[in-house]
């Protein structure tokens, strides 16, 4: 099967299983306020580390540097943050999991890298081919 079709599925019938169990345990109120207070939380800590994710990322470009990592971990934020937004307790565990520094670097440690090691050292030269022609035959003509 489509794995987007599964998750699709899936995701929303693990979301209601854990709020019936859940709401269970500590009743339906509490319940519904723990879910905006990891909503309101994992929000600002999103925005808090975004801000940490910009001001690094300016600190690259201020070396000439490209800053990859710093690109890729706002984009881990940004769907941290939605993931936190949407109401479930599976998703705001995932959420609050990307945004934190050190799992979020485990998962992007697990995204295989698909550009080759590039050689970083300058190169002085020009690689390319010449021809010698003489004046002297150019004037005859």
């Amino acid at each position: 099967m489509n794995t987007l079709l599964l998750l699709i599925i899936g995701i929303p019938i693990i979301e209601i299983y854990l709020f019936i169990k859940i709401g269970s345990q500590i009743g339906a109120f509490n319940t519904i306020s723990l879910i905006f207070v990891t909503a309101i939380v994992g929000v600002f800590y999103a925005r808090y580390e975004g801000l940490n994710t910009l001001r690094s990322g300016m600190s690259q470009l201020v070396k000439n540097e490209i800053p990859i990592y710093e690109m890729i971990s706002g984009a881990a934020l940004a769907f941290a943050a939605l993931l936190l937004i949407i109401p479930g307790f599976a998703t705001d565990i995932l959420g609050l999991l990307i945004i934190f520094p050190p799992t979020r670097k485990l998962f992007l440690n697990k995204i295989p890298n698909k550009n080759p090691k590039r050689n970083n050292q300058k190169q002085d030269f020009i690689n390319g081919e010449f021809e010698d022609i003489d004046e002297d035959n150019d004037r005859k003509i």
